[in-house]
């Protein structure tokens, strides 16, 4: 009998899917059930059927999993920003490390075995940056698969300076009745609210918005500063185009500094606004450990870090390395690696150049370029083929590609295969509790090494 729309029917709970809904078969259909725990037997309302797989909900929960808890926040379920907050952490950990290893198996063709997932100490309040869309009458995160916004007051995954801004400007925009934009008219100012905060307690506030500039701007950074006494800044970015893209290219310092310093593993890096750096600094430190390790750098090796970002794990390996070779196509980000490379003491084991990662490791191959180790940390989309090529092509003895996203990751390592690189090693890093993203680290070594 097939299923139906907005029938219940008894199911068991055999696993999770890749946004961290339970998985269960009805009458031979795989249905991805949210909020449930595996192990669960539950009765499940079935909210949509695709064609390949259907969408459902816990009507009732039969037998409860022992991993089961009651969620810590007052937004979960409304919210979009949290996937695992009605399961223990340890349960947590084993559904992300079977995602990684799951994927590796089913689309890179690789049964590799993930030999460990590293845990977060804290859990909670770990976000080193955040970016809240801005509705009417609210800030906060997006309701769940919409555009809607969820006016959040206490979010448990942002410090506590993060919602003292959120709430700063909640009460400038009411006061001074500033229009939130609204993406289908186009119409309206503030966009969103981009922070970025540090180990030492400091806190720098941008305010993304569809005009060059903000009614009473002073007011505005006068109740900021008043509710975050951490504040170094406070900067407009002008975005005035129809996109999805958060920040705008153009930048104006209303109060301070645009910029945040951040200590990692020994070093302190300089951050401005678009730069990328990893949201959660201590279990960063434990991510780029591991890089290192799958390195296994002697001091001579020539090393090609694509993406590199502000150059916080190119810094990293030249301490080891005998030259490392950073690329990343943000001209900011670039200016900030090789300050940070100066500050640091590391430029003259650096160099660091602005383009396209394909481009430039198209560039590399015809020029004769031949790395020891090339590490790779691109977005979620993973690489393009004609990077992977390009790398293979330059005939590194190792690959590190450190991925945010198991499905790309695993798409890659089997082009990798193909071209002589097996994948020898996998751990996964969980930056991101209580959500469903992971980060995963795979070592590929050439064949003939």
């Amino acid at each position: 009998m097939a299923l139906r729309e907005g029938q219940i029917y008894p199911a068991q709970i055999t696993g999770y899917s890749s946004d961290g809904a339970g998985i269960a078969r009805i009458d031979g259909m795989a249905v991805f059930v949210r909020d449930s725990v595996r192990g669960e037997v539950a009765e499940v309302l079935i909210e949509y059927i695709g064609h390949n797989a259907a969408l459902g909900r816990t009507s009732a929960i039969l037998q409860p999993s022992p991993a089961r808890r009651e969620p810590d926040c007052i937004y979960y379920g409304q919210c979009g920003g949290c996937q695992f907050r009605h399961m223990s952490y340890q349960e947590e950990l084993k559904a992300k490390r079977l995602r990684v290893q799951d994927a590796l198996a089913r689309i890179g063709g690789t049964p590799l075995s993930v030999e460990v997932i590293h845990g977060a100490t804290d859990t909670s309040r770990y976000r080193n940056k955040v970016q809240l869309p801005v509705g009417q009458n609210a800030i906060g995160y997006y309701a769940r698969r919409t555009h809607r916004v969820v006016d959040i007051h206490d979010c448990l995954l942002q410090p506590e300076s993060d919602c003292a801004c959120q709430t700063a400007l909640r009460s400038w925009m009411a006061q001074y009745q500033v229009p939130a934009y609204d993406k289908r008219s186009g119409q309206g100012l503030v966009r969103h609210l981009f922070l970025r905060t540090n180990q030492a307690g400091e806190t720098l506030c941008c305010v993304v918005a569809n005009g060059r500039s903000l009614p009473h701007e002073r007011e505005l950074t006068e109740m900021l500063r008043e509710a975050v006494p951490g504040l170094v800044g406070v900067v407009l970015s002008v975005n005035r185009a129809k996109t999805n893209v958060i920040l705008g290219r153009k930048f104006r310092t209303l109060w301070g500094q645009n910029w945040l310093e951040e200590a990692l593993l020994g070093k302190v890096f300089r951050l401005s606004l678009p730069s990328f750096f990893q949201v959660n600094q201590p279990q960063c430190e434990v991510l780029y450990r591991r890089v290192l390790d799958f390195a296994a750098l002697t001091g001579k090796e020539l090393v090609v870090d694509l993406y590199c970002g502000i150059g916080s794990i190119s810094l990293c390996l030249a301490e080891q390395a005998g030259q490392v070779v950073g690329v990343e196509m943000i001209p900011q980000a670039v200016a900030d690696a090789m300050e940070n490379a100066r500050r640091n003491g590391l430029s003259q084991k650096t160099h660091f150049q602005c383009g396209d990662a394909a481009r430039l490791s198209a560039q590399f191959r015809q020029e004769g370029v031949r790395p020891q180790v090339v590490v790779v940390d691109p977005p979620r989309k993973g690489l393009a083929p004609e990077v992977v090529d390009a790398i293979a092509g330059m005939g590194p003895d190792r690959v590190v590609y450190v991925s945010c996203d198991p499905a790309t990751l695993a798409r890659d390592v089997k082009r990798f295969s193909a071209l002589g690189y097996q994948a020898q090693r996998a751990e996964a890093v969980d930056l991101f509790p209580r959500t469903a993203h992971v980060e995963t680290i795979v070592l590929l070594q050439r064949g003939n090494s």
